[in-house]
């Protein structure tokens, strides 16, 4: 088969669309962006006429791949970890649901918060939702456990958890490409009562989930993915998941350690092979990127004595992602991993594009703000979080998506007075627009700023579900004519807006300011596509 070089989240994709996947559902977000964008730019996807479009929310995601696979299809639904938390409620239902057509729910970490409000760790989701859950440790396997996922998701109907992290996401490597599969027929489920969770029949679901435990954790114990490696001193028992084993043995280049591996790569957790692991070694050391996921799952069954070193007890710092050189010093050998930048290198921090138009938005924002005190803007998740830092100093909360608008409204309801948020378009469409609503039922004082910039700019320009939207949803949730405004966010034009932001800012009620010009990156590629 063919031979290709790929990132860890192609090589999910590459796996997804040779598995016979009908559609993909996904809400850009760093580090899963790349399984879709690959997917969308795939002839071959295309061929098949994969579907492939964005979403305008992790949430609406979920749903329409659980549609997909209630149709008897394949789907995979991907998004960073902050996103599971948004697609949580179908998330876990599906559980219950259980699946008709293959599955599978990818999950991208990022520990160390490369960009990304924390460091939570979606295997804690995947054990509450009491799903599968695969953690490829190298792209292969990545591409390897698609399929894999399928199979499990169909012959169980369950939905299967994939998680990855950063640096598996980002890091490119060689696969082969194993297989090529047409896609499902459209078939209905047999029980056309399977998706209806009303009590009666969750209850008989639940049970049933319950009584598929036994069943999962078979499949872990006769896993090829979950391997244990012998070695002959067996002081130590290393236990491994996902990425970790690959920092592990970067740590021994001739691949020769001298301890037993264990690694684990798919759970419920194989409660026997674990035991017998347990019973070999006299101490264990467990490594996973993330959190201490395994670990404390570990202390709770196999706690009678002997060490179990990681994340809880400080062998392995709480914080952070793993690496080559944590792994070394847990094990007490020389670090060998990169080195340190030389002191010439200058830490940059993040800046906002020139010319982009957060910055005149912003510019006209601080003028018009000066008669007030500070710590009166609200913002969000996007490029235009970068207004936190200097020179513009402008906002003062950055929560999770969509937030913006809810804490203005909240703040205004406590007596701050103006309360201003700032959210881009597409954060908009994700999960402002209910913000906005509750903000005009309550008759809040507050001013919305939407920054349209018509493309979801921070992760890289992907479609933004609001493009050309934007004025009209506002109307139909009910945002007054009057105090709904559209300004070009221009240097030329700066003492109009400010002008415009001052009306609004004495405007006792709910008023909304759209300043509106194309993001400079992705103006380009539209006039392209226009020609």
């Amino acid at each position: 088969m063919q031979k290709l070089l790929l990132l860890g989240a192609e090589a999910i994709a590459q796996g997804a669309i040779d598995a016979g996947i009908t559609g993909i559902y996904a809400y850009p977000g760093t580090p899963s962006t790349e399984i879709t964008e690959y997917v969308q730019n795939s002839s071959e996807a295309k061929e098949k006429n994969i579907r492939s479009a964005w979403s305008a929310n992790e949430k609406t995601a979920m749903e329409a791949a659980l549609g997909m696979s209630y149709a008897g299809k394949r789907a995979m639904v991907c998004m960073k970890h902050v996103g599971l938390n948004v697609a949580a409620d179908a998330f876990v239902n599906s559980a219950i649901t259980g699946a008709n057509g293959g599955l599978i729910v990818v999950a991208a970490d990022d520990p160390s918060m490369h960009s990304s409000q924390n460091e939570q760790d979606s295997r804690f989701f995947g054990k509450f939702a009491m799903i599968p859950i695969l953690e490829p440790s190298n792209q292969q396997e990545a591409y390897d456990m698609v399929q894999y996922g399928f199979e499990i998701s169909e012959k169980y109907s369950i939905p299967v958890l994939m998680r990855i992290t950063t640096r598996l996401a980002h890091s490119r490597s060689g696969i082969e490409r194993k297989f090529s599969l047409g896609q499902n027929s459209l078939n209905l489920p047999e029980n056309k009562r399977q998706f209806v969770l009303l009590p009666a029949i969750a209850r008989k679901r639940y049970k049933l989930l319950l009584k598929n435990q036994v069943l999962f954790e078979k499949e872990s114990e006769e896993s090829g993915y979950n391997k244990y490696f012998e070695a002959d001193d067996k002081s130590l028992g290393i236990i491994t998941s996902g990425i970790a084993y690959n920092y592990l043995m970067e740590n021994y280049p001739d691949r020769k350690l001298p301890f037993p591996v264990l690694k684990l790569t798919q759970c419920p957790l194989p409660r026997k092979l674990i035991e017998k692991f347990y019973n070999e070694c006299d101490t264990l050391l467990v490594l996973e990127d993330g959190a201490p996921v395994i670990e404390d799952m570990l202390k709770g069954f196999l706690n009678i004595g002997k060490e179990i070193n990681g994340r809880l007890d400080g062998s392995i710092p709480r914080d952070g992602e793993l690496n080559p050189n944590i792994i070394a010093n847990a094990l007490g050998i020389k670090e060998s991993y990169g080195n340190d930048a030389p002191e010439i290198v200058a830490p940059r921090p993040p800046s906002l594009c020139k010319g982009c138009g957060h910055i005149d938005m912003y510019n006209s924002l601080i003028e018009a703000l000066k008669p007030y005190s500070e710590g009166r803007v609200f913002s969000d998740i996007g490029c235009y979080t970068l207004g936190a830092l200097p020179p513009f100093n402008a906002i003062n909360s950055c929560v999770d998506m969509g937030a913006s608008i809810t804490m203005a409204v909240g703040a205004a309801s406590a007596g701050l007075s103006p309360a201003v948020a700032v959210i881009g378009d597409s954060t908009f469409t994700h999960s402002g627009i209910t913000g906005l609503l509750d903000a005009i039922n309550d008759g809040a004082n507050v001013t919305v700023i939407i920054s349209d910039n018509s493309t979801t700019a921070m992760t890289g320009g992907q479609d933004s579900s609001g493009t050309d939207k934007i004025e009209n949803i506002c109307k139909g949730l009910g945002v007054s004519e009057e105090h709904l405004r559209v300004m070009i966010p221009l240097p030329k034009n700066h003492e109009e807006n400010v002008r415009v932001m001052k009306e609004e800012l004495e405007y006792d009620g709910v008023s909304v300011i759209i300043p509106q010009r194309d993001c400079i990156h992705t103006y380009k590629r539209k006039i392209k596509r226009i020609k």
